[in-house]
């Protein structure tokens, strides 16, 4: 395999998802070469994902033949040579459908790979005096060591064809002890991490997880957001996602000396520290947003509109969005009148209902439910697909309706007469009542978490098949 000169920089596929072989630029001359071994924005164009190296190692070879691995780490890694020529072996060892999928490869000064968190590696030098240079997106310790998976290189298997073979190779002792594939732990994914796991949307997310053994869910007695000092310090490189279904929504409460100071700890300071922690470790941050970050003014609300919120809740949610905002890796869902499984307006409509009460319900405020099933879902989709990062907003389809016209339909499914709802403006409904100021429209343009791929629900077949459960 020859050094090429001046080849253009590009990323090629493999067998294994994720695994990308680079051809690197070298330029040289009479005098030896040159070459950018690694270049983010460059190498970002190409297709090498921002994985954030942390450390940069070398590993020199003094004779060929030496082999190293099959070693899975819980880390990426983006590898390339200094000197002399290797073979490069891959094998696939994370969970999932690709688990045991081979690729092989020479590598010299001008092709690099990348590696992802839980594939195999194992490389053979094919000249004396060779050396490689690693980066990697985590420290390495003792600690870390014991997260790795290994596959024996002789694997039968894999089935290797090593250029030089084991038995004339340089190996250590614990190479040659490792398992064959049918022995080997696959490497579990990086864990999910759900936050207010006890609350409406968390659990609809406990639902929409059921049986994944990688996601986690705190709630407040183990994750308080009012105190951060308090939380625990898992390994965050672990971790490839923070879902925050957890806020205060005391809308009315905030108002309050007490709720205001309550409203921003939870829903910005917490918050503030969540972002820190994604933005230091290449976490994806999820986080759940407001209609009452608008004052109302416009008929639908797109993702790009100014945040004018008229209330403190609406400001704490506000600020949290910005804040999120500069996560590089983050997803805001904007949403409305949440319904879940726990206290909201539709369950209080249906009980008076039941009780032969007829209420008087604001006429005057317009929006969609949002039903937890669909947010939760919503959630996973972006997580799931990779969607580009954002804003979006999300909510049941259909036409906006009043809080007093879809108290109407809550009669009707309930058997009785939607006369007995009575609208008033927000203004009378409040009248002497200590409340905080609402938005007069709370309706969102949609098309973005649509042509994400994401199918609402529309919020009349979600609103009967609640109140029938």
């Amino acid at each position: 395999m020859e050094l090429e000169f001046a080849k253009p920089l590009q990323a090629a596929p493999t067998p294994i998802p994720g695994l990308l072989l680079f051809d690197l630029p070298v330029h040289g001359d009479n005098r030896g070469w040159f070459k950018e071994n690694w270049q983010r924005e460059k190498m970002l164009a190409a297709g090498l994902p921002d994985f954030g190296p942390v450390q940069n190692n070398i590993s020199f070879n003094e004779k060929a033949g030496t082999t190293r691995g099959i070693h899975a780490e819980p880390w990426d890694k983006f590898v390339s040579v200094a000197t002399g020529r290797i073979f490069g072996a891959w094998v696939d060892l994370r969970e999932g459908p690709s688990f045991g999928t081979v690729f092989t490869a020479e590598l010299n000064a001008a092709t690099a790979v990348f590696v992802p968190r839980g594939v195999g590696n194992a490389f053979q030098t094919l000249e004396d005096n060779t050396a490689y240079t690693y980066l990697v997106n985590d420290h390495w310790s003792a600690a870390a060591q014991e997260q790795y998976t290994f596959l024996n290189l002789a694997d039968e298997t894999a089935a290797i064809d090593w250029p030089i073979p084991l038995q004339r190779a340089e190996l250590s002792d614990k190479d040659r002890a490792h398992p064959r594939l049918d022995q080997v732990t696959p490497m579990p994914a990086k864990k999910i991490l759900v936050l207010g796991a006890d609350g409406q949307l968390g659990r609809a997310l406990r639902t929409a997880y059921a049986g994944q053994a990688h996601v986690e869910f705190a709630t407040r007695a183990d994750f308080d957001l009012a105190h951060p000092g308090t939380w625990p310090a898992p390994h965050w490189r672990g971790y490839s996602a923070i879902i925050n279904a957890a806020a205060y929504t005391a809308v009315d409460k905030a108002e309050t000396d007490q709720g205001r100071r309550e409203a921003w700890a939870v829903n910005v300071t917490a918050v503030s520290a969540l972002a820190r922690i994604a933005a230091a470790h290449g976490i994806t941050l999820v986080h759940v947003s407001s209609d009452y970050v608008f004052d109302g003014s416009a008929e639908v609300h797109a993702e790009d509109e100014p945040p004018s919120p008229l209330g403190v809740y609406g400001a704490t949610k506000a600020a949290a969005d910005a804040v999120v905002a500069v996560v590089p890796r983050h997803y805001i869902l904007r949403t409305s009148w949440v319904i879940g499984d726990g206290a909201n307006f539709v369950r209080t409509m249906a009980s008076l209902a039941g009780r032969g009460i007829a209420p008087a319900v604001v006429e005057d405020q317009v929006g969609r439910l949002t039903f937890t099933e669909d947010l939760a879902a919503g959630i996973r989709h972006l997580l799931d697909t990779g969607a580009p990062f954002g804003t979006y907003n999300l909510s049941n389809t259909g036409d906006p309706l009043s809080w007093a016209a879809i108290a109407r339909k809550i009669y009707l499914l309930a058997g009785r007469d939607a006369a007995d709802i009575a609208g008033v403006s927000t203004a009378e409904y409040f009248a002497d009542k200590d409340a905080a100021p609402r938005p007069a429209s709370s309706s969102f343009d949609l098309s973005k978490i649509t042509e994400a791929g994401f199918v609402l629900a529309p919020a009349a077949e979600r609103l009967a098949a609640y109140l029938a459960r």
